[in-house]
């Protein structure tokens, strides 16, 4: 086909590939997965996940930057930072700053209520054989649970998003918002997790 025939989308694989020609040692992409069907998604993350050089990217798709990047940052609250804990440290701090500012608009004038603090015996082991360790056994056992179901169905999800024509934004935001909580559920059923063992040990 003539370059003039060809779709948006085919002109920015082919441009790309003119690039990758040159043999560059560093690529600076700007959203790369933009106009891309699965098929050619999966080819570009597959392409970039090998590349030798080094890569900067620009993207809101953070399955890719997942994947493709050794280093993650973000903008937050106006400010440039490193997510040494990668796109899920960065979820996180979204939500809780989410949460943060809702508050502040539900009270206004008010200031946001300081966390609780951890009880002197939230570290404190429990007796053998008592009816709170026995208890503590039960609900460990239960996150044990819950925290595979919750991995498995992130990794759907993910599986999901991977699926779903790029082009559709509204279903994309509901399987990111989905994907959002259940890592937000996951992360806070771990902190559990760890509390319950030290007090099992």
């Amino acid at each position: 086909a003539r370059v003039f025939e060809l779709s948006g989308g085919q002109r920015r694989r082919l441009q790309f590939l003119l690039e990758l020609l040159d043999e560059p040692n560093v690529l600076l992409l700007d959203e790369p997965t933009n106009d891309l069907d699965t098929e050619m998604l999966r080819a570009m993350e597959d392409l970039l996940d090998t590349w030798p050089g080094t890569l900067i990217v620009v993207s809101h798709d953070r399955y890719l930057l997942e994947r493709i990047t050794d280093e993650q940052y973000a903008i937050l609250d106006g400010q440039f930072r490193h997510l040494p804990g990668g796109i899920d440290e960065y979820l996180q701090m979204e939500s809780l700053s989410t949460e943060k500012t809702l508050h502040e608009l539900a009270q206004p004038g008010q200031p946001a209520s300081p966390k609780p603090e951890r009880p002197e015996s939230a570290g404190i082991e429990l007796r053998p054989g008592s009816k709170e360790h026995r208890e503590a056994e039960k609900e460990h056992a239960r996150i044990d649970k819950r925290l595979v179901a919750l991995s498995q169905h992130i990794a759907d999800v993910d599986g999901q998003l991977l699926e779903t024509d790029h082009s559709n934004i509204a279903a994309l935001t509901e399987l990111s918002d989905k994907r959002t909580s259940l890592v937000l559920e996951r992360n806070q059923l771990e902190e559990r997790w760890i509390e319950l063992a030290e007090k099992l040990a």
